[in-house]
């Protein structure tokens, strides 16, 4: 197939959008705060949401406009400030049809807590905030306004929204629609468009620029910009004593992934060191959205955090695209075959499903024994049970960790997907990489 084929379509679908409508429509709507890393696209849909669902947008940029933020720092008198913002947009701020987006709201800490005062004095207004997860929590003297904002968490593109991006709008929605004909069918069209995706990854400004050109090579420069762009933030954020430690944390992360037995180890960030060492460090990227951590439970079940054990976890990268250009994966690699789905000893695919599980608003846990043997590389509590996931990078299927797991623990529910087509066993269902979510939603 001419990988040319891929390239339809130059608009870039965020299916977050459907929670925007949501929240639009909710009787008892507070204002919206999103949270998401750096670079995922929230200028862009909440800009864009503002112009398919409004009739007109206040758009304020805390990061280059001290006017405003000097504004937020008088009072939280919110009649005034609405009347500073009509004054900086020269428009009436109609309440019910407008969209009020406040974006690096980090850089105003005022204006975060003044999103409470929205919320009980003003809400008729819409109003929408987004900025560095880091940030917003680090300004002493002012708080977060818990119970006062509506949450929403944005992610980087998953591999059903970069279908739709590059104009494979039916593929995708035989997936949504469980068309099992259909996906079997094209299987080996959804596993080139997968390989694909696993060099390109979900960050918006790379999927938009292998739309636009084709060329990997722009893709790959647009991710190592993107990897410096972090690292440069981390100091604008982080306390200097803290920093060089982040950075090893952040560094290892592809060592980490390589090894067969996931689990992070402190001594590969730095020989001979241990957790106490780096737990803020992990918790400094985790706020900065970097990082989700997937914790062991020693049983499973019901409810699996009770059974987590907050020392023993694996630890994924936001995207899938960002890991492949921290572990210098050549370009080339994307042409060969399967070979991209072997080569890494299979991180490449544990951090493709841990990210669509996370897009997904599903907790990660895994499981193992005492001695890590026999390990399952997911499980998820869904629909008052558990249901553990093996993950295989391609089509050799043996699962002796997931036949031992059922045979001792006989879950109603259990999935290995691999490379293999869609088929349902007396004991386990093998679900396609490429359909993963999209099944794993079906069944929530």
């Amino acid at each position: 197939m001419n990988h040319k084929t891929f390239l339809r379509s130059k608009n870039v679908k965020r299916f977050i959008e459907e929670k925007l409508e949501d929240w639009k429509n909710k009787e008892y709507r507070k204002p919206l705060v999103l949270h998401g890393a750096r670079q995922v696209g929230k200028t862009w849909i909440m800009k864009a949401f503002g112009r398919h669902s409004f009739e007109s947008v206040v758009y304020i940029n805390f990061e280059n406009n001290e006017r405003m933020k000097r504004s937020f720092e008088i009072d939280y008198d919110i009649r005034r400030i609405l009347s500073d913002l009509e004054i900086e947009s020269r428009q009436k701020i109609i309440p019910e049809q407008m969209l009020i987006i406040f974006d690096e709201i980090q850089e105003a800490p005022k204006a975060m807590t003044a999103l409470k005062y929205f919320a009980e004095e003003a809400p008729e207004y819409y109003v929408i905030a987004a900025g560095s997860l880091l940030g917003m929590s680090l300004h002493e003297g002012t708080s977060f306004p818990v119970g006062k904002v509506d949450i929403l968490k944005m992610y980087p593109m998953t591999f059903g929204e970069f279908l739709v991006a590059a104009g494979h709008q039916q593929l995708y929605e035989a997936l949504q629609n469980n068309q099992l004909n259909t996906i079997a069918t094209f299987k080996d069209q959804y596993l080139e468009l997968l390989k694909r995706y696993y060099y390109i990854g979900g960050m918006p400004e790379a999927v938009q620029r292998y739309i636009d050109t084709d060329d990997l090579t722009q893709v790959r420069n647009i991710q190592k910009n993107l990897l410096l762009y972090y690292e440069s933030d981390f100091s604008k954020h982080v306390p200097y004593h803290h920093l060089p430690r982040i950075q090893m944390v952040w560094n290892s992360i592809p060592a980490q992934l390589a090894k067969e037995n996931r689990k992070f180890v402190y001594g590969i960030v730095r020989e001979g060191s241990r957790a106490k060492d780096y737990e803020i460090a992990i918790q400094w990227l985790q706020d900065y959205g970097l990082v989700t951590l997937c914790h062991r439970v020693k049983k499973p079940g019901i409810p699996l955090i009770a059974y987590m054990e907050q020392a023993s976890f694996k630890m994924y990268i936001l995207d899938v695209g960002l890991l492949g250009a921290k572990a210098d994966l050549d370009a080339k690699t994307i042409l060969n075959g399967n070979d991209i789905f072997v080569e890494f000893k299979g991180a490449l695919t544990e951090q493709f499903i841990a990210q669509e599980l996370s897009a997904a608003e599903l907790k990660l846990y895994y499981y193992s024994t005492e001695n890590s043997s026999g390990e399952i590389d997911f499980l998820l509590q869904m629909n008052n049970g558990v249901v553990p996931i093996e993950v295989k990078a391609q089509e050799n299927l043996k699962a002796q960790s997931l036949r031992n797991y059922c045979k001792k623990y006989t879950p109603e529910t259990a999935i290995r997907t691999s490379m293999s087509g869609f088929r349902q066993e007396t004991w386990m269902i093998n679900v396609p990489l490429f359909y993963f979510l999209e099944y794993v939603k079906s069944k929530m």
